[in-house]
């Protein structure tokens, strides 16, 4: 049985249907209807089933099948108009905008059927006395649609200049389509301010901001507006992507992608469409969604990734490379019959200029988690070459080589591998004993702990080429390596003999002070590193101070030696630089954390005095970390601050995303949220980069996310944090973070609108937080879950998420909190039917359970006036509660018993005022409500007087005041004086009029 047995029940059926997703399931259902309504021989049923089914084919990817219902419609309204109630006239003339465009869209419909409705357009619409703003945007479509410019033009101004009348679209429509012009005209800064309502939420419909936001993607790149182009992705992305009929609109978003160096992202977008690839409905939006791919498929080959298994049409697998060929193909093809439809080859023109497109911004972070990492093979490292020098010989390579060495430059390593890699080729023995020292060396220092045995062979080269001292680091190099590799107390036996060695040498002046502080800091770093060992072996206090004693001596030893006769020898600099930092690891571990800090300042500044910058980063992240320790915000912020600009370009991956995140959780401890955000997504970015997203990665995420929010970015910080989700794991990030993100989720969900989504993820949290010791974050979700299921429309749902937290509250002694849930529950059950009785009844309870904690607390508890103003709002809801119920009982209940009502009502808000009364001047505004409310009560209830009295009362309360003089309640708005004297006004003119009458 259908259960559409007159006009009403198939109101309620389409109303039900427009309420589901797009696409093909709500279609058929429509046509369902249609043959429902069909079978109640009335005229306006059907009239309003074909209206119904027009406007889900129209968003839908089955706009074709548009014509035939409205062709039907048409007729019928040719031969019978007075079946068209007021309505489904409007609806009629309305949807006539509709068809212009979806024939434009359709390349089978010729171009002279095209224009013979535009003018049928223009004379029906004249016939019933509209405006023609619809019909020059209209003509407008055509003429940008076939590239005939000034036509577009004229049509554009005309638009402008007519009326705006019930046919012209919604502000939020004709905004878009007046930016999407001035676009295509290339007047993007014209496009953004007109967009700029709609943007900002001034004018919305169905499918605005949604368009908007994806069509303002490219005109702010080229504005090099990148920041506002990220939000308006993470924004609009949100809101096309369950909408079936917003291909071109999803379209604009790979492009962004494609166009940014997010192929990745791209790749992802395409994944969660697959019929988009083949649905034929709608062919302009095919056209511009193969386009894009296509455009997103060269991106990737231009990486070297053109063999890279990609998302595609599905019943095959494609790679990056295949599915480019085929999309251009389609396209292409698409774009040949528009044009030959339309005599011009304009459709195909634009559409090769959009694959042609170059990226507008390289890198691009968006904060988002990418599941399918787009990587190219490295690059192969080129030796690095003076400057100025093409195909570099080998005495070019030894030189550069040397000169990077000696300065301590990035890359020696590289430099020396080159210059071993051409001596080989150009054969022979074209290196001395010492290049040959120098190639070994620097091989040795490239194999970090396994190049022991190569800094010995490096000895003997050195020794070889008459330099005992070097020879001598040679082997200290070998004894630190084996230390790094455990072999602590052999890497110190061993160094023991080199360092007499070096020391008789240089008393006798038979080599430099830069080997020998080289053999002296390799002894120095062997014994840090035994300390190491022993804390992580946590032995004996006596044998960890024995240790660490000899450490100290051997680092300020080295100190002795450089310090203040490096004479602008950065090597000796350094020395003395990197035996302060040893000073500082010592102090620190000694809990001297002030004398560490210190050091590693002293220390970073030596490095960067040096002309060696990057080598103070590690320094300027130690240093951070104590600043913050010790409390010392400001310290903290300008050591990383330094360590980023210094690191430069020789900083990791993964040393970059940790920066970044340090310093954006100090910004965000001082409230700078934009500036903490900024660096978030950094850290979040290079996270992704160094293969750390699981990890590194999901917290920057979960940051960004609650740095986003604090600005009141919603939908960006809900993208961010569902992104972050998936890899955050109580195990490696603490359950803590996973609740707060699924709290801030929820939070953003909430403000969104996104009501079932926020109760879910605040449900999620609240079962996490039920197993910690203490309830309070468990009773506070429990509470906001109910909120969320309430407004989702889910009373008997949120009902039980309100008791639960009302259990929670009481066992936390936490009276505020019960009797919130208490009035939120009373307000649900008024909702349902006969539920009158029960919200009285929580009500009530809620009063008591105020009551019953000022009877249990001393007069003289500091928490007393927020249990009375608490009291007071109370007493104030349970009277609109029961004005409420009285009004929603008028049609059935007798006088007197709404009269009884009323009287309670006006007992509770008066309540209410004398509670809050007793709180002075802190109450003010809350006591000034309350006698409002009452006034409005005696009014109802024929008593003008005592109306008059409380209205004449609150004009008295505010006698001399202005908005400068606040209260202390925070939650009243800017405005509240103004608005409560407007107010009793208002009521004093009410009154008057009653009493006149």
């Amino acid at each position: 049985m259908s259960g559409i047995t007159d006009i009403d029940s198939l109101r309620r059926a389409m109303a039900d249907n427009s309420e589901q997703p797009e696409g093909p399931a709500r279609n058929a259902r429509a046509e369902q209807l249609l043959a429902e309504a069909e079978k109640l021989d009335v005229p306006l049923a059907v009239i309003e089933a074909l209206g119904h089914q027009l406007k889900v084919y129209n968003y839908s990817s089955e706009k074709d099948k548009m014509f035939v219902p409205f062709a039907r419609l048409l007729r019928m309204w040719d031969e019978r108009p007075e079946d068209f109630d007021e309505y489904e006239t409007h609806s009629l003339h309305w949807v006539f905008k509709w068809m212009s465009a979806g024939m434009l869209d359709q390349p089978h419909i010729p171009l002279a059927s095209i224009e013979k409705w535009l003018a049928e357009m223009e004379h029906r619409y004249r016939l019933a006395g509209h405006s023609e703003r619809a019909v020059r945007s209209a003509e407008l479509s055509v003429a940008a649609h076939v590239g005939d410019v000034p036509r577009a033009e004229r049509a554009y101004a005309a638009w402008l200049a007519a009326d705006r009348d019930a046919m012209a679209d919604c502000h939020a429509c004709e905004l878009h389509g007046q930016g999407w012009w001035q676009a295509e005209r290339g007047r993007d800064a014209e496009a953004l301010l007109l967009w700029r309502p709609v943007l900002d939420g001034e004018f919305t419909c169905a499918h605005e901001p949604h368009t908007v936001l994806a069509s303002s993607l490219v005109p702010l790149l080229r504005l090099d507006r990148p920041d506002e182009a990220r939000a308006n992705h993470l924004r609009g992305f949100r809101l096309v992507r369950s909408m079936e009929s917003m291909r071109g609109a999803y379209a604009d978003h790979v492009e962004f992608c494609a166009l940014t160096g997010n192929e990745a992202r791209g790749l992802e977008l395409l994944a969660e469409r697959p019929a988009y690839f083949t649905d034929t409905g709608h062919p302009r939006s095919k056209l511009d969604f193969m386009a894009v791919v296509a455009l997103l498929m060269d991106r990737l080959e231009q990486r070297g990734l053109g063999e890279e298994q990609v998302p595609g049409p599905a019943g095959r697998a494609w790679t990056a490379r295949e599915l480019g060929a085929h999309a251009r193909a389609e396209a292409l093809a698409l774009a040949a019959r528009f044009d030959q439809r339309n005599g011009t080859p304009y459709v195909s023109d634009r559409a090769r200029a959009r694959m042609a497109q170059e990226p507008l911004v390289e890198r691009l972070p968006l904060g988002v988690r990418t599941a399918r990492p787009v990587s190219a093979p490295p690059p192969p490292v080129a030796p690095p070459v003076a400057a100025g020098a093409s195909e570099p010989g080998l005495d070019a390579l030894l030189a550069e080589a040397r000169r990077l060495s000696e300065g301590l430059r990035p890359h020696a390593v590289e430099a020396w591998a080159a210059v071993a890699r051409a001596a080989e080729a150009a054969g022979g023995d074209r290196l001395d004993a010492r290049d040959r020292a120098e190639v070994v060396d620097h091989e040795a220092m490239g194999r970090g702990p396994e190049g022991a045995e190569l800094f010995e062979r490096a000895a003997e080269l050195y020794a070889e080429a008459g330099d005992p001292g070097e020879a001598l680091a040679a082997r200290t190099r070998a004894a630190y390596v084996r230390a790094l590799a455990g072999r602590v107390e052999e890497a110190l036996a061993a160094v023991a003999e080199p360092c007499d060695r070096v020391l008789a040498l240089y008393a006798e002046g038979a080599t430099g002070l830069r080997q020998t502080a080289s053999v002296l800091m390799g002894r120095a770093r062997i014994w840090m590193r035994r300390v190491q060992e022993a804390g992580e072996a946590a032995g004996g206090a006596g044998v960890a101070e024995e240790i660490t004693a000899g450490a100290e001596a051997a680092v300020r030893e080295v100190l002795t030696l450089v310090d203040g006769h490096a004479g602008g020898d950065i090597r000796l600099a350094s020395r003395a630089a990197e035996a302060r930092a040893m000073l500082a690891d010592l102090a620190a571990g000694a809990g001297d954390v002030a004398e560490a800090a210190e050091l590693f300042r002293r220390a970073a500044a030596q490095f960067v005095d040096a002309g060696l910058p990057w080598f103070a980063v590690e320094y300027e992240a130690r240093l951070a970390g104590l600043a913050h320790h010790l409390g010392d915000v400001a310290e903290a912020e300008r050591a990383l601050r330094a360590a980023l600009e210094h690191g430069g370009p020789y900083l990791e991956a993964v040393g970059r995303a940790q920066l970044h995140l340090q310093l954006a959780e100090v910004l965000g401890g001082r409230d700078l949220a934009e500036e903490a955000a900024a660096h978030a997504l950094e850290a979040a970015h290079w996270a992704d980069e160094a293969d750390e997203g699981p990890a590194l990665g999901a917290w920057a995420r979960h940051q960004l996310g609650g740095l986003l929010l604090r600005q009141g970015r919603w939908a960006e910080a809900a993208e961010v944090l569902e992104s972050a989700l998936p890899d955050l794991h109580a195990r490696t990030h603490g359950d803590g973070s996973v609740v707060q993100t699924l709290w801030w989720l929820g939070d953003c969900l909430s403000e969104l609108g996104e009501h079932r989504a926020s109760a879910e993820r605040r449900l999620r949290a609240a079962e996490i937080a039920r197993h910690w010791p203490e309830q309070q974050d468990h009773a506070t979700l429990a509470h906001l879950a109910a909120e969320s299921l309430g407004h989702a429309g889910l009373p008997a749902e949120a009902d039980r998420a309100y008791v639960r937290a009302g259990e929670l509250w009481r066992s936390l002694g936490d009276v505020h909190g019960l009797v919130r849930s208490l009035r939120a529950r009373a307000w649900l059950a008024l909702r349902t039917d006969d539920g009158a009785g029960a919200a009285r009844e929580l009500m009530a309870d809620a009063v008591r359970e105020c009551r019953a904690a000022l009877d249990a607390g001393p007069p003289d508890d500091p928490a007393r006036p927020h249990l009375l103003a608490e009291l007071g709002h109370t007493h104030r809801q349970f009277g609109e509660l029961l004005a409420r119920s009285a009004a929603e009982d008028a049609d059935d209940a007798d006088g007197d018993a709404i009269r009884a009502t009323l009287e309670a009502a006006l007992s509770q808000v008066s309540e209410a005022a004398v509670v809050f009364a007793s709180l002075g001047g802190d109450a003010l505004h809350s006591r000034t409500g309350a006698e409002l409310a009452a006034g409005w009560l005696e009014a109802d209830l024929g008593r003008p007087e005592r109306a008059s009295a409380r209205a004449r009362a609150v004009l008295a309360a505010y006698d001399g005041r202005d908005e400068a003089e606040t209260t202390d309640e925070p939650d009243e708005p800017d405005g509240t004086i103004a608005g409560r004297r407007a107010e009793a006004e208002h009521l004093l003119r009410v009154v008057r009029e009653q009493q006149a009458g």
